[in-house]
């Protein structure tokens, strides 16, 4: 390593998105993809951003997978827009590879509703990315952040974090 390299700074790290144990990635929905030309850069690399509509792709279809289509949440009155993302980008994934988004429902407080992530190689061998997504609700009709979840919201959610212990 150069002395160049030694002497920068080194970004401490973040435990919300270290590396998950292979323990902690039991049990979580897993939804596979595979890089195409557009989710790549001029190099064949995947593009940062691909990486994050895979999650919300999988996220969505994790709440289609016990029956709950997201549009029926929204149409309950109730928007759930991201408004905290953390990710750590592992190793990048490259054009024609497959992967694994692995997902689940961390947990739900207030109307903070938190998602863990992490996208790996099928057979389990290469770690992508980890990440946290924070959702909050929003009254679709007001444009504000509601003081809690409707209950029908809050139903679905532990069905959710039901299958998910299963």
């Amino acid at each position: 390593m150069s002395e160049e390299k030694l002497n920068q700074p080194q970004l401490p790290s973040t435990s919300a998105i270290d590396s998950p144990s292979s323990q902690t990635l039991e049990n979580w929905f897993e939804y596979p993809v595979r890089a195409q030309p557009h989710h790549t850069d001029y190099g064949g690399v995947v593009w940062h951003g691909s990486y994050i509509t895979w999650m919300e792709e999988a996220r969505v279809e994790c709440l289609r997978s016990i029956g709950i289509e997201f549009a029926d949440l929204v149409a309950l009155g109730c928007d759930l827009p991201v408004v905290e993302l953390s990710v750590r980008y592992h190793r990048s994934l490259e054009l024609g590879k497959s992967a694994v988004v692995k997902t689940r429902m961390a947990e739900v407080t207030g109307v903070r509703i938190n998602w863990d992530y992490a996208i790996e190689s099928p057979d389990g061998r290469e770690l992508y990315l980890t990440a946290k997504v924070t959702l909050v609700a929003v009254d679709r009709e007001k444009g504000k952040i509601m003081r809690q979840l409707p209950t029908s919201v809050k139903d679905v959610l532990s069905r959710l974090s039901a299958s998910m212990k299963n």
